[in-house]
């Protein structure tokens, strides 16, 4: 047993200790949160503009500050950009995550001297805490991949600006340095294909125990290293046991993974935004993620079904309640205030607070009051086919309301590794799940408004092409699991089988 391994399990214990607390303890420290955050930002323009030096209480706090998205946000943001001080938090942010909006094109994030630590510290802990659980170590002695957005970054007036997973690549700390890959050099590669072969050239010869990124992306690394050596991917990394992804829900791509590793690995689940890192997977044993409830941000939750309605309720941590569906809000130490970052959670348990990403609040089919959800999908995909020889690459679903012939229906796009046998009761199967889950989708179907769900089959490599014909293969890029409207939908069809 290395120095290095000897050495990760007494901090990891200190760590996983320290983060059980906090768990146990949620109300109370999103209490001092939220009092830490006014009181830091109580000077700054926003501040001043939402009469912080009044608010006493997060009753006085939802009166004097409203929920936003970006572009809600907007008119703050972009005197940040411009350069200006202690605008949304105090002095300038050390950093800009830049991401692409839907609506308002690149959005700018700001990452401050104070929300830039708690990113990297959350990673960190995350793998303290599976060492203080599982006691595994191996894993720190051999080398560990991050597949992630170019380290290059730009400058916006002197404030410097890329990818998120590319400004942590300037953080990766001393002990981590030598294990880690790919290279600089390959993660600076701007195309994605290029760049996957390049880290395959890179990594096919060492000992890789550790694998991070998103589940597509991964996938796409694991096929070209069984294309380039005719051998499954424990087979040439034996010594691989821990895949640490985000972004998307694993359990679609589970099947697959297991196939092209050839046998099952630990998982730890992230839930990092560019707006503040959420929640991370503490146990290999208990479903969800536990909600970080000291890092920075304090949390706000609005019942999914409420919405979009004039008046809808808005609650704190205090206030929630397990098995229903809510938006998540942020507050942050990088100035973000009632921010609607797009993503619905439900808890799992309250005390401690454990959480799933459902979905997103616009990822959702609704076109004839169904409703239906990014977790409902995932959850009828899983059902049939988990401990089948079924093989799911990647899909989406789309309603078709204008169809030929016949009634209106939801139409899943899927690619197959390995097809069912007899598509249509295959069909027929994922159907059923989802009636047994959407009582309105139920409604629907009973009351002949919808007739059930089809599959169109993408060709394989199918949903590749299309995110490479959007200019949006690889990195943090990834498809919806649905929309409300046929936009990927018509797209995608150009690759159908």
């Amino acid at each position: 047993m290395s120095i290095k391994s000897i050495l990760a399990k007494p901090f990891a214990k200190l760590t996983a200790s320290k983060f059980y607390k906090q768990s146990n303890n949620a109300v109370e420290i999103q209490q001092k949160v939220f009092k830490n955050l006014i009181a830091q930002a109580s000077k700054t323009v926003f501040g001043k503009d939402h009469n912080f030096n009044s608010i006493n209480s997060y009753e006085d706090f939802k009166k004097n500050v409203p929920v936003r998205d970006y572009e809600a946000l907007k008119p703050y943001v972009e005197k940040v950009v411009a350069g200006e001080s202690d605008i949304l938090w105090k002095g300038k942010p050390l950093y800009f995550a830049k991401t692409s909006g839907t609506t308002s094109g690149a959005k700018y994030i700001p990452l401050t001297k104070e929300s830039m630590p708690m990113h990297i510290s959350a990673a960190r802990n995350s793998l303290l805490n599976y060492i203080a659980e599982t006691k595994k170590t191996d894993f720190v002695n051999g080398k560990m991949i991050f597949l992630q957005g170019s380290p290059e970054l730009n400058e916006k007036n002197g404030i410097k600006t890329g990818r998120l997973s590319g400004i942590s690549a300037h953080f990766i700390p001393n002990y981590l340095l030598k294990n880690r890959l790919p290279s600089w050099e390959t993660n600076c590669i701007e195309d994605w294909e290029t760049k996957v072969d390049a880290i395959v050239d890179e990594t096919i010869n060492e000992d890789m125990t550790l694998i991070s990124g998103i589940p597509s992306w991964v996938q796409m690394y694991f096929e070209k290293i069984i294309e380039r050596t005719g051998k499954k991917v424990g087979e040439v990394f034996p010594n691989f046991n821990l895949f640490v992804y985000g972004g998307v829900n694993f359990e679609p791509y589970r099947n697959k993974f297991e196939d092209l590793i050839g046998r099952k690995v630990d998982t730890i689940e992230l839930y990092p935004a560019s707006e503040g890192f959420i929640a991370y997977q503490d146990s290999q044993n208990e479903k969800g993620m536990m909600l970080l409830v000291d890092n920075g941000m304090f949390y706000e939750f609005i019942p999914s079904e409420e919405f979009f309605e004039d008046n809808p309720t808005r609650i704190s941590l205090a206030d929630v309640k397990a098995g229903v569906n809510y938006v998540i809000i942020l507050n942050t130490n990088a100035g973000l205030w009632g921010y609607n970052i797009g993503d619905t959670v439900e808890f799992l348990s309250v005390n401690p607070p454990r959480i799933i990403v459902t979905g997103r609040i616009k990822h959702f089919i609704s076109a004839f009051g169904e409703h239906v959800i990014g977790k409902e999908v995932e959850q009828a995909m899983n059902e049939n086919t988990t401990n089948t020889t079924i093989g799911i690459t990647e899909f989406t679903v789309a309603p078709q309301i204008t169809p030929e012939s016949g009634l209106p229906y939801h139409e899943w796009f899927i690619e197959f590794d390995n097809e069912p046998k007899n598509l249509q009761s295959f069909a027929a199967k994922v159907d059923v799940s989802m009636q047994q889950q959407n009582i309105y989708y139920l409604d629907l179907i009973k009351g002949k408004i919808l007739q059930p769900l089809k599959i169109t089959s993408i060709e394989k490599g199918g949903f590749n092409n299309y995110m490479k014909s959007i200019g949006k293969l690889g990195g943090q890029n990834k498809v919806p699991r649905l929309s409300d409207n046929r936009k990927i939908a018509d797209k995608l069809s150009k690759f159908k089988v």
